[in-house]
């Protein structure tokens, strides 16, 4: 059985995360539009994730003993489908069916149709609640396994996520590692702008958090911080704060205003494309 440790070697971090930029950008070429942005600045740390920290078995996406990524923001599905492809718990070949009927990879995050797809993304700010039972479930039946939670800063914005906190501090869930995606976007506008989460550190310490906060671009800094939440000795959750660029790897997509949510016309899915791979020979 293959595991992430010995399946990672082939390719490094930085072609794992060129790669699911390239799965995503195929991925709204498809449909004309998706939450491309998103994808774009979140491949850093799902490269990390996926070909680094997790133990996970591409052919069993089911084994028990796995280390568990749940998708809070379940509109960034598009950007865990591209993790999936390149860990090849799903298909390549899949890609062409993003958002089409009966396609396994619909365009809002959905466990009972997705392989290694963990948990079903609606409501924003409920994701991390559902991380804390699976935690404190996999404990009492004595499991090794690590939870790690993917959520957005606008979900800072729900009650039902500071609940969330204080209940993993209280049940001293150190087998929880929370990872927040500071784009500073939203809907309808900047989050910071929209509900301000800063100072962002400060209070997920006060809540008994080991935390972190790192560049969510730069893979050696992802490394490390995925690296130090896994081993920390305290009895604690973990988070690491990642600040990330909208668009990454797409010039002209980073500089757009509005990036939430991108319609993209037909020729510039191509330029994207192109633009990904300059990037890459840089």
């Amino acid at each position: 059985m293959t595991t992430h440790s010995s399946y990672a070697t082939s390719k490094t971090l930085v072609q794992r995360a060129h790669n699911i930029r390239r799965h995503a950008l195929q991925m709204g070429q498809v449909q004309g539009q998706g939450y491309v942005g998103q994808a774009l600045g979140a491949a850093d740390l799902l490269a990390v994730s996926y070909f680094h920290a997790l133990n996970y078995r591409p052919e069993n996406p089911e084994w028990e003993e796995r280390d568990r990524f749940y998708l809070s923001i379940g509109h960034y599905a598009i950007a865990l489908y591209a993790a999936l492809i390149e860990a090849e718990i799903i298909p390549l070949d899949e890609l062409e069916t993003y958002g089409s009927d009966d396609s396994r990879l619909p365009m809002s995050g959905m466990a009972t149709y997705t392989p290694g797809m963990e948990i079903t993304g609606g409501s924003l700010g409920q994701g991390l609640g559902i991380a804390v039972g699976a935690c404190l479930g996999l404990k009492r039946k004595g499991s090794t396994a690590f939870v790690y939670n993917l959520l957005s800063d606008g979900e800072l914005n729900e009650g039902s996520t500071w609940e969330a906190v204080m209940s993993a501090s209280h049940w001293k869930l150190d087998n929880l590692i929370a990872i927040v995606d500071v784009n500073n976007q939203q809907a309808d506008g900047y989050s910071s702008e929209i509900l301000s989460f800063e100072p962002i550190v400060d209070r997920w310490q006060a809540f008994g958090w080991f935390t972190q906060r790192i560049d969510g671009n730069d893979l050696e800094a992802l490394v490390a911080a995925f690296d130090a939440a896994r081993h920390h000795s305290g009895t604690q959750p973990r988070v690491i704060i990642c600040d990330t660029k909208m668009g990454k790897g797409v010039p002209f997509l980073e500089n757009r205003e509005k990036t939430h949510f991108i319609r993209v016309e037909e020729h510039e899915w191509e330029l994207a494309l192109s633009n990904l791979e300059e990037g890459k020979n840089q």
